[in-house]
């Protein structure tokens, strides 16, 4: 008996060891805002939350992407797995600086949608010939990820000096 207190105190731990680190490797991105979807009596609405982000390795192009929240109890607790739904739009705010070398399928954003096997990410691409920059956002997961996926293009352009 006293073996499987100790087993059961060690997954316990492990639960609360594993939850805390979902909740400290969120990425803080600043959001833009929100809108209800589904109104729930307990804990809080489904809503899908905009976050802007900018690109680390190219200056000048800025990001913002939409994705579904589960709310209720268990997104209050943060167990509830987010749906796969997500879309992108990208935009070029500035002169466009590459900072460092970009690879093809590198990620920029990451977040998860779930307490661990479930992922939403946006990986930029760079299509040399149009001299445009691709940013591709979808969710994978261990095991099975799903096609549902988002794009947005932002062209290598000169920008107007002030």
């Amino acid at each position: 008996m006293k073996r499987i207190g100790i087993i059961l105190g060690g997954g316990i731990l492990l639960a609360i060891v594993l939850f805390a680190w979902w909740v400290i490797s969120r990425p803080e991105r600043g959001t833009t805002g929100s809108v209800s979807t589904h109104f729930h009596l307990l804990g809080p609405n489904d809503k899908i939350v905009i976050d802007g982000f900018d690109d680390p390795k190219v200056q000048g192009v800025a990001c913002h992407i939409s994705r579904a929240q589960t709310g209720g109890m268990k997104g209050e607790l943060g167990v509830a797995e987010d749906t796969s739904d997500a879309s992108i739009a990208c935009r070029q705010v500035g002169p466009i600086k590459i900072v460092g070398e970009i690879k093809d399928g590198e990620r920029v954003f990451d977040e998860h949608r779930s307490l661990v096997f479930k992922k939403l990410q946006v990986v930029r691409f760079f299509d040399r010939e149009r001299n445009v920059l691709v940013y591709v956002a979808y969710s994978d997961r261990v095991i099975e990820g799903s096609p549902k996926n988002s794009i947005s293009t932002v062209p290598i352009m000169g920008w107007p000096a002030p």
